[in-house]
């Protein structure tokens, strides 16, 4: 699919859904990697991303000399990078799409000003874009660490920016964590990868510490991204009795926090075997009467399991979605939209609990739209299995998964593809 298209319109034939589906890289290990892999001058990447996030993170990286970096839709892109620029005394600019534009980076700004960067915000306070005027080099305090104050419950993506140039500071860095701690298994993953470079770092649970150790050039392989691997599972959800999938390139002992969908699909009625370290076979087993389920460490999965769920009317109840309303779009509101399309819906329960509901849940040709939001294209793809629906703006998939509707076609889905109109 590489001409604009308007729509896809998907089928299946009928029958077991059987056979082997590739998921890409992990995103958000390739762009952790790169960064480090920067700031550690040296080592060899394998496996990376071919998503756009992570080929765009790549090009960033390597014009050194631009005046200007456009980050696009890309939210790790946007932080990751406003760290590295601001930490290496780089006098330049990035900015994004206007999506971008409204999504706030002031604790990041914050943290990196406190440290010693210059920066200036050239639009609304608090948002990017964001012009970099170079490093004022910090003097020595009486402490063993240069230390900073964050809220946990914003994105952890703010934080793994911080945690990932602590190394290059004179003192290296202590993060105290504040509230309750969104996405850990995200800063955990950075931590990991840090010391697989040669940081040393620690997670002391509300503190964070990173010793001034620069990092080594060191060579890493990419794994399997369980974000990508989620639409699969929830395609043996819904497809007919007797299905079955293996997935290569998932590791069974996984920084991703996302692995979280093996327990949370057996529940939906898929049960997770691991064929080797790398390799998980999925099959069906019978689902729970209901489900309750905290996705403040996995808010990637939440679209995923609330169409899967209103497609079996299971009743479910998911907390922890704060960080949706500031995604590629507002998560909630676009799922409320395209599951009321269905029979289904996402209720808010007030104080952060929200219920999703089915009422004579039923496909037959809808067309989903899907915001910019790559998640809402391939959350709602898997309706396919229940009857033909139609899917909005699919090149959306490019940001993290560009094989998509490929991978979809070779296990046996038939994707009509309708061309954008010209004018």
């Amino acid at each position: 699919m590489t001409t604009p298209l308007a729509s896809v319109s998907l089928t299946w034939p009928g029958g077991p859904l059987r056979g082997t589906a590739q998921v890409p890289a992990s995103k958000s290990e390739s762009n952790r990697a790169l960064i480090i892999q920067a700031l550690a001058e040296g080592g060899h990447l394998a496996n990376l991303s071919d998503a756009n996030d992570t080929q765009l993170m790549q090009r960033l990286l390597q014009d050194s000399a631009a005046p200007e970096f456009d980050a696009e839709d890309a939210g790790t892109v946007m932080r990751f990078l406003t760290a590295y620029l601001a930490m290496t005394g780089r006098q330049t600019e990035i900015r994004g799409t206007a999506r971008m534009h409204e999504r706030p980076i002031g604790v990041l700004v914050d943290g990196l000003r406190q440290l010693g960067a210059r920066i200036e915000y050239t639009g609304q306070e608090g948002y990017p874009p964001l012009r970099f005027l170079g490093l004022t080099p910090q003097p020595a305090t009486d402490g063993e660490f240069a230390e900073l104050t964050v809220r946990g419950d914003i994105s952890s993506q703010y934080i793994s920016a911080l945690l990932m140039v602590g190394p290059t500071l004179p003192q290296g860095l202590r993060i105290w964590l504040t509230g309750k701690v969104g996405s850990r298994p995200y800063i955990r993953m950075t931590l990991a990868l840090m010391q697989h470079f040669g940081a040393q770092c620690r997670d002391l649970g509300e503190v964070l510490e990173v010793r001034p150790e620069p990092y080594q050039p060191t060579d890493y392989t990419v794994e399997g991204d369980w974000s990508a691997a989620s639409y699969w599972y929830a395609m043996v959800a819904l497809a007919p009795a007797g299905s079955h999938l293996t997935l290569p390139t998932l590791r069974r002992h996984s920084w991703q926090g996302d692995q979280a969908i093996v327990g949370i699909m057996e529940q939906l009625g898929v049960h997770t075997e691991f064929l080797s370290n790398e390799t998980v076979r999925l099959t069906q087993v019978a689902p729970a009467a209901a489900l309750r389920q905290d996705f403040t460490d996995c808010p990637d999965l939440a679209q995923t399991v609330a169409v899967v769920a209103a497609a079996l009317g299971i009743p479910a109840e998911m907390t922890g979605l704060e960080s949706l309303r500031i995604k590629e779009t507002d998560r909630i509101a676009a799922l409320q939209a395209e599951l009321a399309k269905f029979g289904g819906g996402l209720t808010d329960e007030g104080e952060g609990v929200f219920r999703v509901v089915s009422d004579n849940f039923h496909v037959s040709g809808q067309e989903v739209a899907t915001y910019h939001d790559h998640r809402m294209a391939m959350a709602f793809a898997p309706l396919v299995l229940r009857g033909p629906l139609t899917i909005q703006a699919p090149q959306v998939v490019r940001k993290s998964y560009p094989q998509f509707w490929r991978e979809l076609e070779k296990t046996g889905f038939t994707t009509d593809p309708a061309p954008a109109p010209v004018f």
